[in-house]
C-alpha cells in the first residue's frame, strides 16, 4: 500500500453508448443500446436512460428489447471507439509513462511515476484535470478513482460513477471496505460469491472476522491468502504499462443454427481470415491454431493444433482450422464458431510459405489464393462475382453507421429493410436533430461515410484524422 493516493483508475461512462449520443444530437438524453441486434445478440453497452429500464451488459438483445421497446438499438462501430480511445490514452500517457490499459476505455495510472501527483491534494487536482480534459477532447465524461493501490483505486472510480472522482485517503481502507459484498473484491467471482455465502460471508467485514486460516480452508492456500489480503485493503500489484498478449481470437454467434457442412467450413475459414488480420494488426505471429465449436445443445467443443514454427499466414491458420474442424462432430446444428492463435511470439518462420504449400500440397493441389473477406461483407467466389458482392455491400445499412448523401449530406443510419434505408441527417455538432428521409437501399447518392470527429476542431488546427470505417 502507498502512503498517497497516487494510482488513479479512469473509466469512461458508458462509453459505445455514450459515443453514439455524442454523435447524435436526437439521442442525447435518450435511452441507447449497442451491440448485437440479430436473435442472438448481446448487449455491449447501455446508456444511463436505458439502464434505468433495466438492461446492463450482457443481456440478451431481445430481452432489452422487451423491458425498452422505445429505446435506440445500435450496431457498435469499433472504428469510433478506437479512435476516440487512443485520444483518452494520450491524455493518460502525459500524466505518467506507468499507464495500463485495460480494455478501449479503462486504465490504471500511475501518477507517482511520472511526478503528476505525491499526496491527496496533488492526486486529487491531477484527477480533476484529466476529467476536463478528456471532456474538451472528446466531449464524453470519465469516472476517476484514486487511492494507494489498483484494488481501491478501481473501487473508487465505481463509486465515483457517473462522471465524478473518488478519492479513498489511505488509513480509511477497511472502514470503506467493511460493509461491501464479497462480490467486489477481484477475483470474486458468482461461483466463489456462492460458496462464501453458505459459509455465512456476505460482507467483506465478514472476511476479515472470519481470518485467514479461515479463508484458507475454504477457497484453498493461494486464493485463501489473497482474499485475506485484499479484504484488508492491501494490494501490491503495480501499474503495468505493457500487458502481454497471450492470444488473439475471433468468433461470431449465429441467429440460425448452422446444419450444412460446407456452410460451417465457410464460416471457420472466413474467421481465420478475421483472426489473422487481428494477429497482424497486434504484431505477432503465434504457433497454436484455436477452434471452438459450440453446439445447438450450449456444449462447447474446443480442439487445437500446435505447428512447427509461428506463423501469421491465412493459409496456414485456415488449413489448420479445417483440419480441426474435420475433428468434430457437428451434427444436430451449430450456434457458434470461434478460430483463435496462441502461443504468440513477435516473428514469423522464415519457412512457413513453404510449409504452407507443402500441406496444401500433401491435400491435393495448390488452389487459388482466396479473397479476403471483409467483415460484414459476401465473399466473392469468383472475379465475375465481384461486382455483385460489392453491390450487395453497398445495400447493407448497419444501424447507427455514417452515411453521406450528395445532396442531404452526412447522417446516420435509423434502419433499414424491404429495400428501403432511413436516414436521420444530422452531425454530431449539430444543435438541433436533424431531418429523417428514406431512400431505397441501392441509391446511387446514399454511401456509407467514415465517423465525424465528436468534438468540432478549431480552424486552425485543420480537419484532423477520422476514424476509419
Amino acid at each position: 500500500m502507498r502512503p498517497a493516493p497516487t494510482v488513479l483508475h479512469l473509466d469512461m461512462d458508458a462509453f459505445f453508448a455514450a459515443a453514439e449520443q455524442a454523435a447524435k444530437p436526437s439521442l442525447r438524453g435518450k435511452p441507447v443500446v449497442v451491440g448485437g441486434l440479430g436473435p442472438r445478440g448481446v448487449v455491449a453497452t447501455a446508456s444511463y436512460e436505458a439502464r434505468r429500464f433495466g438492461i446492463h451488459s450482457a443481456m440478451p438483445m431481445a430481452q432489452a428489447r422487451r423491458l425498452a421497446p422505445n429505446a435506440a438499438y445500435l450496431v457498435p462501430r469499433f472504428a469510433l471507439y478506437r479512435t476516440v480511445s487512443e485520444q483518452v490514452m494520450e491524455l493518460l500517457g502525459r500524466l505518467s509513462p506507468l499507464v495500463e490499459p485495460l480494455s478501449l476505455d479503462e486504465a490504471f495510472v500511475d501518477l507517482e511515476a511520472g511526478g503528476s501527483a505525491a499526496d491527496a491534494a496533488s492526486a486529487r487536482a491531477t484527477g480533476e484535470r484529466l476529467r476536463r480534459d478528456i471532456r474538451a477532447v472528446t466531449g464524453l465524461t470519465g469516472s476517476v478513482g484514486l487511492a494507494g493501490s489498483k484494488m481501491l483505486a478501481k473501487i473508487a472510480s465505481e463509486q465515483a460513477k457517473p462522471d465524478g472522482l473518488v478519492l479513498i485517503e489511505p488509513g480509511t481502507e477497511r472502514e470503506l471496505l467493511g460493509p461491501m459484498s464479497v462480490r467486489t473484491l477481484p477475483g470474486v467471482g458468482p461461483a466463489t460469491g456462492e460458496h462464501l455465502r453458505r459459509a455465512g460471508m456476505t460482507t467483506i467485514a465478514d472476511l476479515t472476522e472470519a481470518g485467514e486460516d479461515e479463508l484458507v480452508r475454504l477457497v484453498g492456500k493461494a486464493h485463501g491468502t489473497s482474499l485475506y489480503r485484499m479484504a484488508s485493503g492491501h494490494d501490491d500489484r503495480p501499474v503495468v504499462a505493457e500487458r502481454e498478449t497471450k492470444s488473439v481470437s475471433v468468433e461470431d454467434t449465429f441467429d440460425v443454427d448452422l446444419h450444412d457442412r460446407v456452410r460451417v467450413r465457410t464460416e471457420v475459414e472466413r474467421l481465420a481470415e478475421r483472426c489473422v488480420r487481428r494477429l497482424r494488426e497486434s504484431g505477432h505471429s503465434g504457433r497454436t491454431i484455436v477452434l471452438k465449436v459450440r453446439r445447438y445443445d450450449f456444449s462447447t467443443l474446443t480442439r487445437s493444433e500446435t505447428l512447427r514454427g509461428p506463423t501469421d499466414d491465412p493459409g496456414v491458420v485456415r488449413e489448420a482450422a479445417g483440419r480441426l474442424l474435420e475433428s468434430l462432430d457437428t451434427t444436430g446444428g451449430v450456434r457458434l464458431l470461434g478460430v483463435g492463435v496462441t502461443g504468440l511470439t513477435d516473428y514469423t518462420q522464415e519457412d512457413l510459405f513453404a510449409q504452407a504449400a507443402a500441406d496444401a500440397e500433401a491435400a491435393g493441389a495448390l488452389d487459388e489464393p482466396d479473397a479476403v473477406v471483409v467483415p460484414g461483407e459476401p465473399e466473392p467466389q469468383a472475379d465475375t462475382d465481384v461486382a455483385v458482392a460489392d453491390e450487395v455491400a453497398e445495400r447493407h445499412w448497419p444501424a447507427g453507421h455514417d452515411v453521406r448523401h450528395a445532396e442531404f449530406g452526412a447522417g446516420w443510419v435509423q434502419g433499414s429493410g424491404v429495400g428501403r434505408v432511413t436516414v436521420r441527417f444530422e452531425e454530431p455538432t449539430s444543435t438541433v436533430p436533424g431531418r429523417v428521409r428514406t431512400f431505397r437501399t441501392d441509391d446511387p447518392d446514399l454511401e456509407l461515410s467514415e465517423p465525424l470527429p465528436l468534438v468540432a476542431v478549431p480552424p486552425d488546427e485543420g480537419p484532423g484524422p477520422r476514424a476509419p470505417v
